[in-house]
C-alpha cells in the first residue's frame, strides 16, 4: 500500500523515532480502511502534526484542566490527569480511553498509557479517526482538509504545519495539490447540489452524503 521509504518521506523529522512504529503503521491503516492516497495523505499529515512526528505520544500538559469534565467522562477524582491525552492523535478523557480500549481489546482504564506503546499507538489513532463523526475518511476523499482539522483539533490550531505535512504527503503519493481557500465554496456547492442546507457547515448529513456519492480515491 505504502512503502517504508514513503512513510519516512512523509515524516522526515522522525528519524529513529519512527523505527518502533514502522511494523504497525500499514496494518493499522489497512484495518481502518485508510488505504487510498487521499486518505493516507490526510491521515498521516494530521498524525505527524499531532505527535510531532512521533515525538509526543502523551499530552505535555498535566491534565488538571480536564478534571471534572463530565463531557469527557471524567467523573472520578484524578480523572483529568489520569486520562489526559494519550497516543499519537490524543485520546482524552475516561470515556474516550474506555471506548478506545474496548475497540482495541485492551484495558485503558487501568493502563491509559498503553496507547503510547508502538503496538497500540497507530491503532489508537486510526480508532480516533474512524470514531469521530462516524469516520473522517470521507473528508479526505473530497480534500476538505481544513474541515478535517477542525474535527481533529476542535479548531484550526497548527493548521499551517498540518498543511505542510499534507502537501508533502500529496507529493510523495503523486496527488495534485489543492488550494484550501476554495474549500468553503466547495462545501456550499456540494450541499446545494445534493439538496442539503447550504450553510457551509459540515455535519453528519453532509458527511453521510459524501459517503453515499463520492467514491474513495
Amino acid at each position: 500500500m505504502i512503502t517504508e521509504d514513503q512513510i519516512r518521506a512523509m515524516m522526515p523529522g522522525a528519524g529513529r523515532r519512527l523505527d518502533p512504529h514502522l511494523p504497525y503503521i500499514v496494518p493499522a491503516l489497512e484495518a481502518g480502511n485508510i488505504t487510498t492516497p487521499r486518505r493516507i495523505a490526510a491521515f498521516m499529515a494530521q498524525l505527524a502534526h499531532e505527535s510531532g512526528q512521533f515525538q509526543w505520544l502523551e499530552e505535555i500538559a498535566d491534565g488538571w484542566a480536564y478534571e471534572g469534565r463530565s463531557d469527557l467522562g471524567n467523573t472520578e477524582p484524578g480523572d483529568g490527569p489520569r486520562y489526559k491525552g494519550h497516543g499519537p492523535i490524543q485520546v482524552t478523557g475516561r470515556l474516550g480511553h474506555s471506548r478506545c480500549g474496548i475497540a482495541l481489546g485492551i484495558d485503558l482504564i487501568t493502563y491509559p498509557r498503553m496507547i503510547c506503546e508502538p503496538q497500540y499507538a497507530m491503532r489508537s489513532a486510526v480508532w480516533f479517526w474512524n470514531d469521530k463523526m462516524g469516520g473522517l475518511s470521507c473528508l479526505a476523499d473530497v480534500d476538505w482538509f481544513v474541515t478535517l482539522t477542525r474535527f481533529i483539533n476542535g479548531g484550526t490550531n497548527g493548521l499551517e504545519d498540518r498543511l505542510v505535512h499534507w502537501r508533502r504527503n500529496r507529493d510523495v503519493l503523486g496527488l495534485p495539490q489543492v488550494d484550501t481557500r476554495d474549500e468553503p465554496t466547495a462545501i456550499v456547492a456540494f450541499q446545494m447540489a445534493h439538496h442539503l442546507d447550504a450553510d457551509g457547515i459540515v455535519g453528519r448529513a453532509t458527511m453521510a452524503k459524501i459517503r453515499e456519492t463520492v467514491p474513495p480515491s
